[in-house]
């Protein structure tokens, strides 16, 4: 025990740093040549189509979609960001202080001018 905490106590920043840098190269390329040696084989034609469900594919593959998918998806994970962001500041407010409470008002706010935005600009209605 003395041994180690010695050394540990001898390396600089660098050297521990470097140390732990090839130590966790070693572990993910070790793994990684143990998961393809190890792993199934298959020669299969079907493995390189796009789907492996069993039906054939008809036509390309490749296929638009409408920019309000995009748009909308948007909108739902800056609203999702607003709500995780929100719940924890939701049970500390009487310990951060007045001045808290502004700065979330003033996130509401421009989150509310955002939505407000969105929808005068018709993102949200589908067509």
């Amino acid at each position: 025990m003395f041994i180690k905490a010695n050394l540990y106590l001898c390396m600089t920043n660098s050297a521990l740093f470097f140390t732990i840098l090839l130590a966790a190269i070693f572990m993910v390329t070790g793994a990684l040549f143990i998961s393809c040696a190890l792993s199934p084989k298959s020669t299969n034609s079907l493995k390189g189509e796009p789907y492996e469900c069993g039906i054939p594919t008809r036509g390309a593959s490749w296929g638009q979609f409408k920019v309000g998918y995009y748009l909308f998806a948007i909108l739902y994970m800056v609203f999702d960001i607003e709500t995780v962001l929100l719940f924890p500041l939701a049970g500390i407010i009487k310990d951060l202080g007045k001045d808290s409470l502004y700065y979330i008002m003033f996130f509401f706010v421009v989150l509310i001018f955002g939505l407000i935005y969105a929808w005068g600009k018709g993102v949200l209605q589908w067509e």
